[in-house]
């Protein structure tokens, strides 16, 4: 319900920014219609991949930290500890 709320509330501002505001407000009304489904999609499916980007910089930041490992599991054990991985 709130998803389609915000749906109704956005096409009702791109109306007004498109005919009644200055033309700045008309371009990024055409932007956002341009966007409006991934903008949608964002609405409805909330999920990301967040976390997952963590801990791809938490791994590139241990590897830059040691220079590069050299041994593949020293650097796999590294990083279970760092992302709290009891062993």
């Amino acid at each position: 319900k709130q998803c389609r709320d915000n749906i109704r509330k956005l096409k009702e501002m791109m109306k007004i920014m498109k005919y009644e505001a200055p033309t700045e407000f008309g371009k990024l009304a055409e932007t956002i219609s341009e966007w409006f489904a991934p903008i949608i999609r964002m609405w409805r499916f909330t999920k990301n991949n967040g976390i997952t980007e963590g801990f791809h910089r938490k791994m590139k930041l241990i590897q830059r930290r040691a220079y590069g490992y050299r041994n593949f599991e020293n650097y796999r054990l590294r990083v279970l500890v760092e992302c709290g991985v009891n062993l």
